[in-house]
């Protein structure tokens, strides 16, 4: 108990110093894993609504592919990627411009991104095929177009969505493995708060990694918080 109280003195005490290294790994937290869901919600949101609406053949084959990508290993993801970017990897003879190299953020966020789009999908996949389908055959016996009818369905279906987001984004910001086979750690520029944390547990600082994952989960509690504050307003 007296290391739980500790951590959280820690916790409280990098966060309220203003601790430049400890705000780093922060910002570079933030910056990773917000850059991947957006990238995600990008992808994913649309690419689920329409898995949610439509039918068509093989469409079972799919959903069993966003399904069992939501249940992907992230260190498989981490060797996934890190076999796209190395040197020797299947990217490096096509010389494509914007391919990021291994222990960068880009790198970092390519592995995130492959972990949180299928979650999106997922999630939002199962939020509008949750809706009441009389809503679409009334709005198109009223003469609305398809896209007409799949706007006011997502709207049906927003907060679905918005979990979606929330879960891809729980995902990225707590995940370890993938981050760590490609970004490497690196002190002030691929160093994350999960990294960070089990890095310092290594080292036999628990008073400092309970204090980073303080941070942690008073930053995941700050996004459910606002969440829940959106889920409230439209309810």
């Amino acid at each position: 108990m007296d290391v739980l109280w500790s951590g959280l003195i820690q916790g409280l005490r990098l966060l309220l110093t203003g601790d430049p290294v400890i705000w780093k790994i922060i910002a570079c937290t933030a910056q990773v894993s917000g850059i991947a869901i957006l990238v995600s919600a990008v992808i994913g949101i649309p690419f689920g609504v329409l898995l949610g609406l439509l039918h068509f053949p093989g469409k079972r084959l799919i959903q069993v592919l966003v399904y069992t990508g939501m249940g992907l290993p992230p260190v498989v993801v981490g060797l996934f990627v890190y076999l796209l970017l190395s040197r020797n990897g299947i990217l490096a003879p096509l010389n494509l411009p914007g391919i990021p190299e291994l222990f960068t953020p880009q790198a970092m966020i390519w592995a995130q991104i492959i972990i949180a789009t299928p979650l999106v999908v997922g999630f939002t996949m199962a939020a509008v095929a949750g809706v009441d389908p009389d809503l679409g055959r009334q709005l198109q016996a009223l003469g609305a177009t398809r896209l007409q009818i799949a706007e006011a369905v997502v709207q049906e279906a927003r907060l679905g969505v918005l979990v979606a987001l929330v879960g891809g984004l729980g995902s990225v910001i707590s995940e370890v493995g993938a981050v760590m086979m490609v970004g490497g750690n690196i002190e002030g520029y691929t160093r994350v708060l999960t990294t960070a944390i089990m890095l310092e547990t290594r080292r036999g600082n628990f008073d400092l990694a309970l204090g980073l994952g303080m941070v942690l989960l008073l930053l995941s509690f700050l996004v459910n918080l606002v969440v829940s504050q959106f889920q409230g307003q439209h309810v």
